[in-house]
């Protein structure tokens, strides 16, 4: 009877680990991926300057809800490194807090570091600005430039009060050349520049960059600006599938027309990777005290386009763009390796429209990835009520109780 009764009890415990281990892998992998556990997983750091203190009377925007579930995998909410298994580390010398490398077509990210940490984006923010413009503006609708746009803070074009330019002229000043005064001259055509940063929020939020918030058109620091690597990858990825876009970021040199009795001027392509790095198809550049360096751009070879983006990086010991020369090598050699994405880029609406927003300001009133682009729209993960621990209590009193039924049926079999 001892041998029967033992080998029931070793069967149930059997079972019991194994269902346990099943159901409960997920839910510690999910619980072991929370941002939270994450340096600036709700926040940038704190700003050095007072460049984000609230206008009088208004105050200070809280941060951002953290989604429960990170977007695009759970390997997206890990902290540090984020590389697929066996792989060799990324090249020594980065100094970006967080970076992400992604393949442009398939929206697999191939590695990536603090990929949703909070971060500033600087004049990268310009991307999204121009997503709207070119969702909402003709490129040849023209517009006049007032005497505040020309007095913006610079960096600048040169634009001149009462100049007449058109979207695409002006396209290239705000991408090529990061115009800070073309970017106040697109706010005003958009409804001035509180109106451009909700519209601006509101294609964030309905293509799913749940860590981005817009404070200013041009991406000078504001009270509340924030985004992540994730957030400007999955920007920069849409952004490359509007045709407008992909070509302006593209162009190494362009000239506005003279006006106001200026003569024209060239203006020439602030990424120093175009022309220079192979295959290189164009990106953004960005700087300010509290965000420092950030750097988007993309590539292309042997039929793959990559792309990285870089925020809060410096100079030393190298230049930013040679670093992420580096970083798009390391990407290309994993992706020759065939090594397993850590992540995907996926477009997906918020579960709720924000109130400030504009929830028609797609064009293509889609989520975002209905305008040629290959990644899939994930749905919104349902929340179970019940949540992973009670059905791991009930699966234990259930596996208890069916243990318990066994050894009593045995000893009941052995007495007789």
């Amino acid at each position: 009877m001892h041998s029967v009764v033992s080998r029931s009890l070793k069967v149930f415990t059997t079972t019991l680990a194994a269902a346990l281990l099943a159901l409960s892998t997920p839910a510690l992998a999910a619980a072991a991926a929370q941002p939270g556990q994450c340096a600036n997983h709700q926040a940038p750091p704190p700003p050095v300057d007072t460049s984000e203190k609230p206008a009088p009377g208004k105050p200070a925007p809280a941060p951002l809800a953290v989604p429960a579930v990170p977007v695009g995998g759970n390997r997206m909410a890990e902290c540090g490194l984020v590389t697929p298994a066996g792989a060799l580390n990324p090249p020594d010398g980065n100094t970006a807090a967080s970076w992400l490398v992604q393949d442009l077509d398939t929206g697999a990210v191939v590695a990536a570091k603090d990929p949703h940490a909070r971060q500033r984006p600087a004049s990268l923010i310009k991307t999204l600005l121009a997503l709207v413009v070119v969702t909402q503006l003709d490129p040849q609708q023209t517009i006049v430039a007032t005497k505040e746009d020309a007095e913006q803070e610079c960096t600048c074009v040169g634009l001149v009060a009462g100049g007449q330019y058109t979207v695409d002229q002006l396209l290239h000043g705000l991408l090529m050349h990061s115009g800070n005064d073309v970017a106040h001259v697109f706010a005003t055509a958009l409804g001035g520049p509180d109106s451009a940063v909700a519209k601006m929020n509101a294609l964030a939020a309905k293509i799913g960059a749940l860590d981005t918030r817009a404070a200013t058109p041009s991406g000078l620091d504001g009270p509340g600006m924030s985004t992540s690597a994730y957030d400007l990858s999955l920007i920069f990825n849409y952004a490359m599938k509007q045709p407008e876009f992909a070509k302006v970021v593209a162009t190494k040199n362009f000239e506005f027309p003279p006006a106001g009795g200026k003569p024209a001027i060239p203006i020439f392509n602030d990424n120093k990777l175009l022309g220079v790095y192979p295959g290189f198809l164009g990106g953004k550049t960005g700087f300010t005290d509290d965000a420092r360096h950030t750097y988007v751009g993309a590539a292309q070879r042997k039929g793959k386009r990559l792309a990285v983006v870089m925020l809060r990086a410096e100079q030393k010991p190298t230049k930013v763009v040679d670093q992420a020369a580096k970083l798009l090598d390391y990407g290309f050699a994993l992706e020759d390796d065939r090594a397993a994405p850590v992540g995907q880029i996926t477009y997906r609406p918020p579960a709720t429209t924000p109130a400030s927003g504009d929830p028609s300001v797609l064009a293509d009133g889609g989520t975002g990835n209905s305008n040629g682009g290959t990644s899939a729209a994930a749905p919104a993960a349902k929340e179970d009520p019940f949540g992973a621990t009670g059905w791991i209590i009930t699966l234990v009193v259930f596996l208890i109780i069916l243990g318990g039924f066994v050894v009593g049926h045995q000893r009941k079999k052995a007495a007789s």
